[in-house]
């Protein structure tokens, strides 16, 4: 939207970045009124190019970011046990969304498996390595 002007606000820990553009939904159809876990959450083919094929790592980073979380497990096996492991968590509503962060995941050779109805696990020791190699700390 090279002819819109855009707004700039630093706050602490943040900078607030807008634009209003009545075309904004030509760029990005998936935007739209109601909950996101209601409607669906489709990439247009040069969406999916840019997310899933050239920036997989930055797509999947975003997506931590924003409703994910890298946290320790501490079980305890049947025997008594005690044992704990690195793990990340994806939890998104949206099947839609859970399905792009699988997708992202597959492209990467990151391992992942579904914990529960809304919620997408890393877990093994190599995928865990391989995202933190580029997912970083939330800021």
């Amino acid at each position: 939207m090279p002819s819109n002007s855009v707004g700039r606000r630093t706050r602490r820990g943040a900078v607030d970045v807008w634009c209003y553009s009545k075309h904004w939904p030509c760029l990005f159809p998936q935007c739209g009124p109601g909950k996101k876990h209601t409607r669906r959450i489709e990439l247009e083919a040069w969406q999916s190019a840019i997310a899933l094929d050239s920036h997989a790592e930055e797509f999947l980073r975003g997506l931590i970011h924003s409703d994910g979380c890298r946290s320790i497990n501490r079980v305890t096996a049947r025997t008594g046990t005690q044992y704990e492991y690195v793990r990340y968590q994806f939890a998104n509503r949206s099947g839609d969304i859970r399905a792009l962060f699988t997708q992202a995941c597959d492209r990467l050779a990151i391992e992942w498996r579904q914990m529960n109805g809304h919620t997408i696990s890393v877990a093994r020791r190599t995928s865990v390595k391989h995202l933190d190699a580029f997912v970083g700390p939330k800021s």
